[in-house]
């Protein structure tokens, strides 16, 4: 729990700093006796142990079709387009979201992608975006930059391929 509230309060220190258009300060504050400055820079993370990320909504698209065919080819094209991003290191989480008022229907969480352009492009390579079944709203996320350290680990407990 002190790890989480240590978290917050930095993530805090740098929207203040990020307001006052400062590089987030670190000298005052306590220094981490476990930092591993090769891994944090393998990981990219900055003094507090975060980077950015890009967060995707995906949301319920326009297309309408109830072509059962089209459907089923462009949702086992967006598992395999998944899979494929996940394998060159670009997407980090990927999940469903229970159903909802706003039709959320799932999200993304990219890292390495810089610009929400390039994000689009990327996107649009997953075939049930492209046929309009699933759309996007795309977010800049600060977060921990050990989340991609969990794609191993989760390899090895799933008992059922989804």
């Amino acid at each position: 729990m002190k790890t989480l509230s240590l978290i917050f309060t930095f993530v805090f220190l740098f929207q203040i700093n990020q307001t006052k258009a400062q590089a987030p300060q670190t000298d005052s504050l306590p220094a981490n006796p476990n930092y591993d400055e090769n891994l944090a820079k393998k990981l990219g993370a900055d003094a507090f142990g975060m980077k950015k990320y890009k967060l995707v909504i995906l949301k319920t698209g326009a297309t309408t079709s109830t072509d059962k065919s089209l459907i089923e080819k462009s949702f086992n094209g967006h598992m395999e387009n998944i899979n494929r991003l996940v394998k060159e290191e670009k997407l980090i989480v990927a999940g469903p979201l229970s159903k909802n008022e706003k039709t959320y229907r799932g999200i993304f969480i990219f890292q390495g992608v810089e610009t929400n352009e390039e994000l689009q492009k990327i996107l649009q390579t997953d075939p049930a975006i492209a046929a309009g079944f699933l759309d996007f709203e795309i977010y800049t996320w600060y977060g921990s930059a050990a989340l991609p350290e969990y794609l191993p680990i989760s390899d090895k407990i799933w008992k059922s391929k989804p």
